[in-house]
């Protein structure tokens, strides 16, 4: 199961991509926290969310990928909403990637709700890994952390919808294991709330048949995010950390990964979403970066993926033509936190000379200043080689996009 999986090995994520695709339309929970793994997830939207693919452009995307050089190893199904809350485009998604890519994993991520049914389906499409997003086997707990939860068209009382989560979320990791198709668990610790019930989940879902745990701390919400619904949380510190994966660890192996594996990797906006994230896709005619603004400026920890919040960098890595091939140039000092709209003001000039700046993920206001800069913000967690060939053609004259991947 885990050997070829970057999110699973580390080995793997020295040679093999990940690319999630936003097929997603629906959501049908919103935490009451507005935490960034909700947001993420596509845990956090309103009922309907317009930053998707169609199952023939998710195809489509994924293939330009491929073609530009990442050797993708997963195809995943993660947002913007829940993929079972349109089980139709999600099961077409993965025929469609299935069919033509047929030596790539598929896996999807969901809170389980009206997953059970698909069970099969999932297993005939050769899913590798379906990862539910269970952060409470106790209603009362899950009710805390929910805004509301939609099981389908109708409207259902709090109380009501957390017993029904739990319950569906148990009938999926069953049908599941049942169909043959791994099965992981996500959980996210909220301090206060669920941070001494994480045992007590793996507990229940290693009953159940899953086969591995993922352990990730509350997020709060980043600079620009839409307000959420209850008092705000703090992140849990370490100690609480390391107690929730012992706890977790005591029933079934803690997957010790990147916290982001799960999440929405890779975010589109369409062109009445002004200045929102965007991904590169097939149809959205992004220019090449040129003229007065030939580079593209990277948030990285790493040097190999797209993986801080343009909020949290501390440093921009600047990409660019150097004597003919993209090359990384040089790395950018990040506006000190804590100034307003002077700090995206200052980073606009930072990266005056870039068209693009790709992120994990941003808030609307400094995209908003970005914007109005002339600079577009990429939302994405791709390898970054890989993804700065395709802004500039496709793979011509990069990289290759062969870099440690997801």
């Amino acid at each position: 199961m885990t050997a070829s999986h970057p999110c699973f090995s580390p080995d793997a994520r020295s040679t093999h991509g990940r690319l999630h695709l936003p097929v997603a339309p629906k959501a049908n929970v919103r935490s009451r926290y507005g935490d960034a793994m909700f947001v993420a997830a596509g845990r956090n939207l309103l009922e309907k969310a317009p930053q998707t693919l169609s199952p023939a452009e998710a195809l489509a995307y994924a293939q330009r990928v491929a073609a530009g050089g990442v050797e993708l190893a997963v195809v995943g199904i993660t947002g913007p909403g829940d993929p079972f809350a349109t089980p139709d485009l999600i099961l077409e998604t993965l025929r469609l990637v299935r069919g033509a890519m047929p030596g790539v994993d598929l896996c999807v991520t969901t809170n389980g709700l009206n997953v059970a049914p698909y069970a099969g389906e999932l297993a005939a499409l050769n899913v590798a890994h379906v990862t539910i997003l269970m952060d409470g086997v106790e209603p009362a707990i899950v009710e805390q952390l929910c805004g509301w939860i939609r099981p389908g068209t109708r409207t259902v009382p709090l109380a009501e919808a957390a017993a029904l989560l739990v319950e569906s979320q148990k009938a999926a990791i069953t049908a599941l294991r049942d169909a043959g198709v791994t099965v992981k668990v996500n959980t996210t610790v909220y301090p206060g709330i669920n941070h001494a019930h994480v045992g007590e989940v793996a507990q229940c879902a290693a009953a159940l048949g899953a086969r591995i745990i993922h352990v990730v701390p509350f997020l709060p919400p980043w600079e620009g995010a839409e307000p959420p619904d209850a008092p705000a949380l703090p992140k849990p510190d370490d100690a609480v950390m390391a107690s929730a994966r012992a706890a977790a660890a005591a029933h079934l192996p803690v997957m010790e990964a990147p916290e982001h594996c799960g999440q929405m990797i890779v975010g589109v906006m369409g062109e009445s979403c002004g200045t929102g994230p965007e991904a590169v896709t097939p149809q959205a005619g992004l220019p090449v970066p040129g003229g007065d603004r030939p580079n593209v400026a990277v948030a990285s920890s790493d040097g190999f993926d797209v993986n801080e919040h343009l909020g949290h960098a501390r440093k921009f890595l600047i990409y660019g033509p150097k004597q003919g091939p993209v090359s990384l140039l040089e790395a950018r000092p990040a506006p000190a936190p804590g100034t307003g709209d002077d700090r995206w003001e200052i980073l606009a000039q930072t990266l005056r000379d870039c068209r693009y700046v790709l992120v994990s993920s941003a808030g609307g206001r400094p995209r908003e200043v970005l914007a109005a800069h002339g600079i577009r913000v990429i939302q994405t967690e791709e390898n970054i080689e890989g993804l700065v060939d395709v802004l500039y053609g496709g793979g011509k004259g990069g990289k290759g996009g062969k870099g440690r991947g997801k």
